[in-house]
């Protein structure tokens, strides 16, 4: 006797409803979608009770013609594609014929639609995927689809269903996606008669992410625009400082139809890679165009995934147009916003920057150098070339305006020398003849080692204007007080960041006149825009960062063997796995060896380690190499700079001189990222003057 049977279809589609309708939100989305294809202009939806016992949405567009009303609640009954061809190109958002029948099959469906605007239209009415009513009746084109009691014959899922407020939330979150996809149509929401969503339609994406986001999320995107040969992406990125906790701001739309595509998400993490935080993520609405054979949509139930055919080009081309955007942007956030008015309908007032740095040749660009280089020629000239000792107390350029201590420290934050003809530049002699120094010895390993020529002036890299001297007492008074350590502080030539020719255009850093420093962790700054904390350690973390990913790219010529080796222990487990990995760590230049056991021992390493740090940074290098799954160079390169960056930078609650705060403040300018740390944290804030004045009510 035969045991397999062909289901009958009202079984057919309460199984396929299982597929297709998960939640209430998934009958919104399909409906929405449908009223999309249909050329509607305007679609409002009306929910209850989280959508369990109601929906309802109604659009202006085409309609459906009476004759194919009761048809288009058959199983794969369909008006998008006549054969397999289409398959793959496919530019509706609906082309299955699921979406109805699976509705119809597990809820009381009612439609009325008109093709025309003759005022007579068709009603439908299925409950439980049996047909109660099918006849004519007064209608105005497009259609008006009302779903109710979703799940009533099915209690199995209806006993799953979340509460009310979590349905409505994936409601609104798939209205919200449908807005952001298509501006051009007025979308509205509204939950028990509460509206939630309400778009203008006009086809103004950034008031669509204000509806949406907010007014003060929409002021600080920044609008993206570029294509090649096979892609075309257009949108608008936010600026860290509107980060979130989750990756649900970032939207994705491909040819229309938001999707979610893992691939496309790192993509736009890898861009905004060390300006946002750990577990933050950007709020991105990015508009991806392209040939609908390049993407096959039909890999997924309600069609969330799609798959491309060229889809490591893609990640390329979008990772670097999202990051050209931000490179261009000064990312400094304003701690302070304000708005005008009360309830809905305030505004925000966000104040532009325009900074202007004087650029070189002028008496005021000159001026600036030739400090600079007087600065250099007194803190870092080497012993015995003739002038003034490292381990010595030189006279400081503000030493006459009461300051006491002497600035002795070298690069990064150390003075920089002049470019030639502006105002003086640093002496050469015998003892900079050795490569040594220029690769960033610390200042006691320069001294028994020799040192290197240095590059061009950071004037040459990026035009910067002058720096303004503080007064004693914003350092606490006159009293004495020692200057920094010279040994935590690394040489880091600007001829890192290539030859004015060769420099990508970036915007200008806001030039800042130095106010002082606050608990010996944040420098004070300002300027004619308002006032301006500027975190030194992440500063100097910044600074040596770029720095170390640089040498990191050459390590062959900077490691040094050891005289006593640095011995390190780990388990077992681990000590079997980091031999198999051992020939990572000479693309870093560090060599290390089995010992035996679970010991290793480091025979060489890149001097330009931070003195005293060495051994702890190995481990952490050894322990992202045994917890990394897939490593490759530039990951390993990446993650190597950012440890020794931290290892070697300044910390909180260390005094600075005026002019290391001075220097430190110079080389943040010079980098080609000054707005965060490589951790992603920000590394200057601002308060603009009207944020100040609005402070202490002197504008009301």
């Amino acid at each position: 006797m035969a045991k397999i049977a062909i289901l009958d279809e009202h079984i057919a589609n309460q199984i396929a409803a299982g597929e297709v309708v998960e939640r209430p939100a998934s009958v919104v989305k399909e409906l929405v979608e449908n009223a999309i294809d249909a050329g509607a202009t305007k679609i409002e939806v009306a929910v209850e009770e989280g959508g369990m016992q109601l929906i309802r949405v109604t659009d202006n567009g085409s309609g459906i013609e009476p004759e194919d009303c009761e048809t288009a609640f058959y199983r794969h009954a369909t008006s998008k594609i006549t054969s397999g061809r289409d398959l793959f190109q496919i530019r509706s958002l609906g082309f299955r014929g699921e979406a109805l029948p699976s509705i119809a099959a597990v809820a009381k469906v009612r439609l009325v639609s008109s093709s025309n605007d003759s005022g007579l239209g068709r009603v439908i009415e299925i409950e439980g995927g049996s047909l109660k009513l099918n006849e004519d009746i007064a209608a105005p084109q497009g259609t008006d689809i009302v779903v109710k009691e979703l799940f009533y014959n099915t209690p199995a899922r209806l006993k799953y269903m979340k509460t009310i407020q979590t349905e409505l939330g994936h409601i609104s979150d798939t209205m919200y996606r449908q807005a952001l996809a298509h501006p051009e149509i007025a979308f509205t929401l509204r939950h028990n008669g509460n509206t939630l969503l309400q778009s203008p339609g006009g086809g103004d994406l950034l008031q669509v992410i204000a509806a949406v986001y907010g007014v003060n999320a929409s002021k600080g995107m920044v609008p993206i625009e570029a294509e090649d040969l096979d892609y075309r992406v257009t949108g608008y990125i936010g600026r860290p400082d509107l980060a979130r906790s989750s990756r649900s701001g970032m939207s994705t739309i491909v040819n229309g139809r938001y999707i979610r595509n893992q691939g496309l998400h790192q993509a736009i993490l890898r861009a905004y890679h060390t300006l946002l935080p750990i577990n933050r993520y950007p709020l991105v609405v990015l508009m991806l165009e392209m040939h609908p054979s390049l993407v096959d949509v039909n890999v997924h139930p309600s069609k969330l995934e799609v798959r491309f055919s060229k889809e490591p080009e893609l990640n390329s081309f979008v990772e670097n147009s999202v990051r050209a955007v931000l490179s261009g942007q000064v990312l400094i956030p304003q701690v302070v916003r304000q708005t005008i008015g009360k309830g809905p309908n305030r505004s925000v007032i966000q104040e532009q920057f325009h900074f202007l740095a004087p650029p070189l040749g002028t008496e005021e660009g000159a001026s600036a150098a030739g400090q600079t280089a007087a600065a250099a020629e007194s803190t870092l000239r080497p012993p015995g070339s003739g002038g003034v000792e490292r381990g010595a107390a030189p006279r400081s350029a503000g030493a006459d305006r009461g300051w006491t201590g002497a600035p002795a420290l070298g690069a990064p934050m150390g003075g920089a020398p002049a470019a030639p003809g502006a105002g003086g530049a640093l002496p050469r002699s015998a003892a900079y003849d050795a490569p040594a120094a220029a690769e960033g010895l610390t200042l006691r390993e320069r001294g028994a080692a020799g040192a290197g020529t240095y590059g061009a002036a950071p004037s040459q890299a990026k035009p910067q204007g002058g720096l303004g001297q503080p007064s004693a007492a914003a350092y606490g008074g006159g009293g004495e007080r020692q200057p920094l350590p010279p040994e935590r502080l690394q040489e880091m030539p600007e001829a890192l960041y290539g030859s004015p020719a060769a420099a990508p255009e970036l915007p200008a850093f806001p030039e800042l006149s130095l106010i002082g420093q606050h608990h010996g962790t944040y420098l004070i700054a300002q300027n004619d825009q308002g006032l301006y904390i500027i975190d030194q350690h992440a500063a100097h973390e910044r600074v040596n960062y770029e720095y170390y990913y640089e040498k990191f790219g050459r390590p062959a010529d900077a490691s040094q063997e050891l005289l006593i080796p640095i011995t390190l222990e780990f388990t077992p487990s681990d000590s079997a796995k980091l031999q198999e990995r051992l020939h990572w760590f000479e693309q870093v230049g560090v060599v290390l060896e089995h010992f035996g056991g679970g010991t290793f021992r480091v025979v060489a390493h890149p001097y330009w380690f931070p003195q005293g740090e060495e051994a702890s940074i190995i481990e952490e290098m050894a322990e992202w190499v045994l917890n990394e799954r897939a490593i490759d160079l530039a990951k390993l390169r990446e993650a190597s700079s950012t440890m020794v960056s931290c290892k070697a930078s300044i910390k909180a609650n260390q005094k600075l001189t005026p002019e290391e705060a001075n220097t430190l403040i110079r080389r943040l300018a010079a980098c080609k990222q000054p707005y965060t740390c490589p951790h992603g944290r920000p590394i200057i804030v601002s308060f603009s003057t009207y944020d100040l004045e609005k402070l202490f009510k002197r504008v009301m």
